[in-house]
């Protein structure tokens, strides 16, 4: 029986142009929006993969257009054809796989064509999809929905999962399922046979785990607790996806090498070729490619509406969805929001096969589209048909999807770009230290006191990159010419390298050469200098200077960013002042592919030389003192001593003699084992600065220490004169002078420091206001002078000597007045009190001045703030007898001095020596 329906707002009858016309433009704009994505793969396989790939998939995309135009005219009729064609290939291609099939990473996907490959897999997307929709669409309306229909349809789509999971091809299998319950929706099956469905793959889908293999459990692993850094683990891809689309810009390829940060990229031709596209062509070219896409998943979505049967409106309707989820299931694992599921983007990522089906598959549904367009105004009254269910919902769900998705990477880039840019710069880069120059040590004369080695007599080394300069001939055979190396051995040597290598040692020059070498800047050379330290005035200061060497692990935790090898101030000088001298090492930095062979010259940043440090010694006195120390200690059973003059009014250590001392040469590098072996056996402990670093008994010269306590508490007036004699006897004890004297007061006392006075002096003040004045003159703590190690001596009272297991006895406090018993003072210790005493203010001692690496433009370093002392307004008498022992007492070779002087001489006993 026939009827007739009358369609759109008037009865033009056959032929009216309105709707064709508007349907061949949107038609057009679709072709357009796809072949724009194509093009866009296209160029992505040019940037980063090898050049035949670009020009096979330029190849199936000329043949997918010729394809779309030849569907253009497909018709409705013709789709059960196509569908069962379609369907029975893939089934019997998924089949023969399992038979001939081409294994790679661990699965049998493909089939071999020649030098071609085919995947079934993706016609299986398509012959499932037609079939479905024709069970599902044709036949009377009456039985569309009858369970015997439905349960074909699921029959039909197993097939194919079943044979596509067995592969293992897990991704492609669980989209094949996706697309089937899209269809069973779409195709409005009720929800009386629906649900139970539903509700049996709820049941199964745990049991799907097991199904998986072990990398895909490593990726959904990755996913949930987050990436790894091993290239061969589950989470490398995701992390290498977030740096290349995090340092992406937003037109071209930002900062970040992207052509080399694409090695990195697994995938990058396929499941990650949105990040790829990024990397090269930055940020709005992907969303471009995202609108063009959606303008295809639209298209397709409201062709589901044109048709002029269920048949062609389901094909129209599953096309879209298929499209959909493919775009948002690519773009959400490239996010890192989505597991990676191996689901290449439609149009987009490498690979004919699903080109060729994709753009047959967009033919066929704008085909369909225009085939509905056309007017009709007779119909057969059997054709009435259902519109599928929820299309345009399904549209609408990837457009929020994939704007979610671009807002996510939005704020990825702005939040976390700098990051990922800087993680992914450091990812492709290597780099070769170029060690600073040390800067020099001088006296205040500017007279060398540690250099570095003569720029004439000096040598440098030089470093290649072997993968570099075997890519630069003529760079190589300049550098066999300076190096005076045949070329043909130096090739040689530089090819037994591993590839990885970034520096290998070829040469050792004289610096000048090294410096006309390194201007030529050839490829892959490096020149960097051999951290020789020269010494100029051997032993002479020694202990004082200290020396350098590598950085052992106490440097290390004291700098925590030393690199490795680093050449530091090990004692001395050169450990007090490392920071300054040292400088900023520069670096060669080479571009690297994934397995670490450089494959480019990056950036070079040039080393900054260390600052010159100029010292407060005065090299003329040094050598005074010290000769003086060594002729002083000539004949004496061991010969220790040491000796500081220092500035009384800012603390500038004039000069620090220590005896016996070491050449700091020994420490090299290279170590002269020999030479620091015999050091070490030598005695008097030849490697410790004594000046600073060993405390002995005082002596008398702690008598200056006594006369400032007793004018601070007044226990005896100073002009008072106190009977002495030879000896002083407390309780059982006999406590002798060092000669027999007569009366004395205070200032006599000092003068012919008289024992048995300040023996009597000690027990009038009792050991607690000695000790008192003691510690404000700087007596048992450290000076705070600028070296690294000091002593800080020991001054004993009666409630602390326990503490070392040792008494303190009656007499403790008698022997203290004359600088003996719990006491051990260094030299320098002596020097400060002493000028305290003489200027009424402590310093502290210094032995830096200034820096810098000009000495018309050195800074000053800030000098240490003096410390008044409380008494110095009573300690005129103890000045007295200081002069007095020069001009009258044990100090009278000084009197012809050329300015007034005082001094107080004292001699300890030292049970060590």
């Amino acid at each position: 029986m026939l009827g007739w329906r009358r369609r759109g707002r008037s009865d033009r009858g056959p032929g009216a142009p309105a709707r064709s016309v508007r349907g061949g433009f949107w038609d057009l704009a679709a072709v357009l929006a796809a072949m724009a994505v194509v093009g866009v793969g296209v160029a992505n396989l040019v940037a980063v993969g090898p050049p035949e790939l670009a020009v096979r998939q330029a190849g199936v995309g000329l043949a997918g257009l010729v394809l779309v135009a030849m569907l253009w005219r497909f018709r409705v009729r013709m789709l059960t054809v196509l569908g069962w064609g379609c369907y029975l290939s893939a089934v019997v291609f998924l089949v023969a796989v399992e038979i001939i099939g081409v294994s790679a990473n661990g699965a049998t996907r493909w089939i071999g064509l020649g030098p071609l490959t085919f995947q079934p897999s993706e016609l299986a997307k398509l012959g499932m999809l037609l079939v479905m929709a024709g069970v599902l669409g044709g036949g009377d309306p009456g039985t569309r929905r009858d369970g015997r229909r439905v349960a074909l349809a699921v029959a039909l789509a197993l097939v194919p999962i079943a044979l596509v999971t067995a592969q293992p091809d897990l991704s492609t299998g669980v989209l094949l399922v996706v697309v089937a319950v899209a269809m069973l929706v779409l195709g409005r099956v009720p929800p009386r046979l629906l649900l139970p469905m539903f509700a049996a793959g709820a049941v199964a889908a745990p049991l799907a785990i097991g199904l998986l293999r072990p990398h895909q459990v490593q990726r959904l692993g990755s996913f949930l607790v987050g990436s790894d850094q091993d290239p061969a683990g589950a989470g490398w891809t995701i992390q290498q996806a977030r740096l290349t689309l995090g340092s992406g810009d937003l037109v071209g390829p930002g900062q970040v090498r992207h052509d080399l940060l694409a090695l990195y990229l697994p995938e990058r031709d396929t499941d990650l070729a949105p990040a790829s596209v990024v990397g090269q062509f930055g940020l709005v070219t992907l969303a471009l490619v995202l609108v063009a896409m959606l303008v295809v998943v639209w298209r397709l979505a409201l062709a589901a509406r044109v048709p002029r049967t269920t048949h062609g409106s389901l094909v129209a309707g599953g096309l879209a969805v298929l499209f959909g989820v493919e775009v948002v299931v690519s773009t959400g694992g490239n996010l890192g929001l989505l597991p990676l599921a191996g689901v290449p983007f439609p149009l987009l990522s490498y690979g004919g096969t699903a080109l060729l089906v994709h753009l047959a598959a967009l033919g066929v549904a704008l085909g369909l589209r225009r085939d509905g367009s056309r007017r009709r105004l007779w119909i057969p009254a059997g054709s009435a048909r259902r519109r599928p269910r929820l299309v345009r919902v399904a549209a609408v769900a990837v457009t929020l999807a994939l704007l979610a998705f671009g807002h996510y990477g939005w704020r990825l880039r702005a939040d976390e770009g700098p990051t990922l840019a800087a993680a992914a710069q450091e990812q492709i880069t290597r780099c070769v230290r170029l060690p600073a120059s040390r800067g020099l040590i001088t006296d205040r004369h500017g007279e060398p006191l540690a250099t570095n080695a003569d720029p004439a007599t000096g040598q440098v080394k030089v470093l290649a990159t072997p993968a570099l300069l075997r890519a630069a001939p003529a760079d190589l055979t300049a550098l066999a010419a300076a190096t005076g190396h045949p070329e043909d051995a130096l090739r040689a040597a530089l090819d037994a390298q591993p590839p990885s290598t970034l520096a290998a040692p070829v040469a050792v020059l004289p610096a000048a050469a090294g410096a006309e070498l390194d201007a030529r800047r050839l490829t892959g050379v490096m020149v960097v200098p051999l951290p020789r330290r020269a010494y100029p005035t051997g032993p002479l200061l020694g202990p004082l200077l200290g020396y350098t060497g590598v950085a052992t692990p106490t440097e290390t935790s004291r700098w925590p960013d030393l690199p490795v090898g680093e050449i530091v101030g090990r004692a001395g000088l050169e450990k007090q002042y490392d920071a300054v001298l040292r400088g900023i090492n520069g670096q060669q930095c080479l571009y690297v592919d994934p397995h670490g062979v450089p494959v480019a010259p990056a950036q070079r940043v040039d080393p900054v030389p260390g600052a010159n440090l100029r010292l407060a010694i005065d090299l003329g006195l040094q050598r005074v003192f010290a000769d003086g120390l060594v002729a002083a200690l000539r004949g004496l059973p061991r010969s220790v001593g040491a000796a500081v003059a220092m500035d009384p009014r800012n603390g500038q250590v004039l000069a620090m003699a220590s005896v016996p001392a070491y050449d700091n040469t020994i420490y090299g590098p290279p170590v002269d084992a020999a030479a620091l072996a015999a050091m070490g056996r030598a005695p008097g402990s030849p490697g410790i600065e004594h000046v600073s670093a060993v405390a002995v008994p005082p002596g008398s010269v702690f008598k200056l220490v006594m006369a400032a306590a007793n004018q601070v508490h007044g226990a005896l007036p100073a002009g008072r004169v106190v009977p002495t004699g030879g000896a002083y006897t407390y309780g059982n004890h006999v406590f002798h002078n060092w000669k027999a004297m007569g009366p004395m007061n205070l200032m006599d006392a000092i003068a012919w420091s008289n024992n048995v006075y300040f023996y009597k002096l000690a027990v009038a003040l009792g050991p607690d206001k000695v000790i008192e004045t003691a510690r404000a003159l700087g007596v048992g703590s450290r000076t705070g002078i600028d070296l690294p190690v000091e002593s800080a001596g020991y001054l004993g009272t009666p409630s602390t000597v326990g503490e070392r297991g040792l008494t303190w006895y009656g007499g403790s406090g008698v022997t203290l007045g004359i600088g003996q018993g719990y006491l051990t003072v260094t030299p320098l210790q002596v020097a400060r009190w002493t000028a305290g005493v003489g200027t009424g203010h402590l310093v502290t001692p210094r032995l830096g001045l200034s820096t810098g690496t000009d000495s018309r433009t050195e800074t000053a370093l800030p000098p240490p703030a003096l410390i008044p002392l409380p008494f110095a307004d009573r300690l005129g008498p103890v000045r007295e007898g200081m002069r007095a022992t020069v001009t009258t007492g044990t100090a009278r070779r000084l009197a012809g001095a050329r300015v007034p002087a005082g001094a107080k001489t004292g001699t300890a006993q030292d049970g060590s020596l």
